[in-house]
């Protein structure tokens, strides 16, 4: 969006007042303007915000600029920034998902196997003279599927919703509004 470009009406809209552009972006990165990480303040600031406003309210966010560069930097440059770092985010939080899914899959196999062993096992002590082991292996045996049940009940779905708000910041409309030079 352009600074003469109004943002869609109804979004909740961050207003965000900075000196210069570049304290948007992370100083130590060296990459070209449009492939560099936000800076970590203002990602945490952005972030921070978004999470307060409703799940299903459209977002936008506007830049004031106080000192504008000298280069005349394309204003399409910082929206065009921010949606990318947040499509890389959220991309990120998928593929650590993923992993995480995986790994539960394969904890499921191992805890399925080990509590069938254990439980198999528990069969061979009677309850009345081996009580202690019988006891043991089938505790043992159902200890084994915390973890599993660990990661499809409660793990995954933070994750999910990370990915799906980094969605929603790399989707908002961002103006930057640039105080003219004098």
């Amino acid at each position: 969006m352009g600074p003469n470009t109004a943002l869609p009406t109804g979004c909740k809209t961050l207003e965000m007042r900075l000196g210069e552009r570049k304290q948007l972006f992370l100083a130590l990165d060296a990459a070209p303007f449009r492939e560099r990480d936000l800076d970590p303040r203002a990602e945490e600031f952005i972030v921070g915000w978004a999470r307060e406003q409703r799940r299903d309210a459209p977002l936008a966010l506007e830049i004031h600029i106080e000192r504008p560069s000298e280069a005349g930097d394309d204003d399409g440059i910082v929206p065009h920034a921010i949606a990318e770092y947040f499509h890389d985010r959220a991309d990120a939080e998928r593929r650590r998902l993923r992993e995480l899914l995986r790994t539960g899959r394969i904890s499921l196999v191992i805890g399925l196997a080990f509590n069938a062993v254990a439980l198999v096992l528990a069969d061979l002590f009677s309850e009345r003279r081996y009580g202690i082991v019988h006891d043991s292996l089938v505790i043992g045996g159902w200890v084994a599927m915390w973890r599993p049940i660990e990661v499809f009940l409660y793990d995954w779905w933070p994750i999910r919703a990370e990915a799906r708000l980094n969605d929603r910041l790399a989707a908002m409309p961002v103006r930057v509004v640039e105080r003219p030079r004098s």
